[in-house]
């Protein structure tokens, strides 16, 4: 189990050794005094529809954000633990008002979105699932699909 960062809200945001591939990790998160849970898809939407309700231009600039500097950049990782490669805390204040709404901090989306992007890369190297499913976010899909794409088995 590796920490990969800690959130200025204290929570830890972790890894640990997965086994689809030989540098496959599952990402996990702590929030002080409640046990260690894995972000899914489903949440990290919901928490963006809540944002875009309240703010809509500001969360389609931050999914713009996800799409075109992190999901379109990072790149598959050769060891673990993995390293964070965009993650930047000029990024963090320039969304920082969407902290005002939803569950999720932009500082913590920024990093699990990350970390999971780096995962998909890591193990699936032509796969487009999340950014199929920001892109349909974005595009204002109905919440519907959206929430299915999300729900993949």
């Amino acid at each position: 189990m590796s920490t990969i960062i800690t959130t200025q809200n204290r929570v830890k945001i972790i890894t640990i050794k997965g086994k689809k591939s030989p540098n496959d990790f599952i990402v996990k998160y702590k929030e002080p005094g409640k046990r260690r849970r894995t972000p899914k898809h489903i949440h990290i939407i919901i928490d963006l529809y809540m944002k875009l309700m309240r703010n809509e231009k500001l969360t389609i600039d931050f999914v713009d954000h996800i799409i075109n500097n992190i999901i379109k950049v990072v790149k598959p990782v050769h060891t673990y633990p993995p390293t964070l490669q965009i993650f930047n805390q000029n990024h963090v204040k320039k969304f920082s008002t969407l902290n005002n709404y939803g569950e999720y901090s932009v500082e913590f989306l920024l990093a699990v979105i990350e970390l999971i992007i780096i995962q998909e890369k890591t193990n699936y190297a032509n796969g487009t699932l999340n950014l199929d499913i920001f892109t349909k976010f974005r595009n204002g899909a109905d919440i519907f699909t959206v929430v299915s794409a999300t729900t993949f088995r």
